[in-house]
């Protein structure tokens, strides 16, 4: 439950509109509802102010239809993510509200439009455009917590006058997600040109010995620009929710 839908309930409890042995009954669901397949957690929202984020691979669509319709049914807005091309189009026929965006293999629900938070745009930078998808992801997690996101793509070290071109841009965000993956060199650059906090997502992307990501997490995890933030490979979700926690709610 969220804590726009508390605040609304105890408001008309104050105000009479709903009964105290009402307001019980609908807090009798919380904090969880056992599934079956699934034990969903309804306080998500309140502790961390995201709703449970429900993660697509390994699950059926039945599966993910279920455990949205459970999370949507309390009020709550619903993300998928890694969902392929023909698992969305199988959720969306068991689910016609679910909208599924084909770049970043994620799917929402949309209950109520997610609050604008004030903070000041998030930067998403990838070193090539082999990277977007994961940026992609990032993005969408992004707009699901209420922040706001600028692109920057294709601006990796190989090239660097493309990245310096758009430094300005960059010192205008209240964060940056940096995405890439081979060397995994760009987030050191932008972490000594710009003050606010950058996250480091390593990406798959590269030759044999970029070893599946793990050559651009390492040099990411090494970095000489101080402070850094470093998620795991591929994980763009991760590091928008890494943003979420770091900037302001309101």
């Amino acid at each position: 439950m969220e804590p726009r839908l508390v605040r609304d309930m105890l408001e008309r409890v104050r105000t009479g509109e709903l009964a105290v042995e009402e307001a019980l009954e609908a807090l009798r669901g919380l904090p969880f509802r056992d599934l079956g397949v699934a034990t969903v957690d309804h306080h998500r929202a309140l502790r961390q102010g995201v709703p449970e984020v429900i993660f697509g691979e390994g699950k059926t669509p039945e599966q993910i239809a279920l455990i949205a319709q459970e999370i949507s049914g309390a009020g709550q807005n619903v993300l998928v993510t890694r969902v392929d091309a023909a698992k969305g189009a199988a959720v969306a026929s068991l689910l016609p509200a679910f909208r599924y965006v084909p770049l970043a293999r994620t799917g929402t629900v949309e209950v109520a439009p997610t609050p604008k938070r004030a903070a000041g745009p998030v930067a998403v930078v990838t070193a090539g455009t082999s990277d977007v998808p994961v940026a992609e992801e990032a993005i969408e997690t992004l707009r699901a917590v209420g922040l706001e996101a600028k692109r920057l793509y294709d601006v990796g070290v190989a090239g660097l006058h493309r990245f310096l071109h758009r430094v300005e841009e960059l010192r205008k965000a209240s964060a940056v997600i940096v995405v890439a993956g081979m060397e995994g060199a760009l987030p050191s650059v932008v972490g000594g040109l710009v003050a606010a906090p950058v996250v480091a997502v390593p990406t798959a992307v590269g030759y044999g010995a970029a070893l599946g990501g793990f050559t651009a997490l390492f040099c990411m995890l090494t970095s000489c620009a101080s402070g850094v933030a470093v998620v795991n490979i591929d994980s763009g979700f991760g590091a928008a929710m890494v943003v979420h926690r770091m900037l302001p709610k309101e």
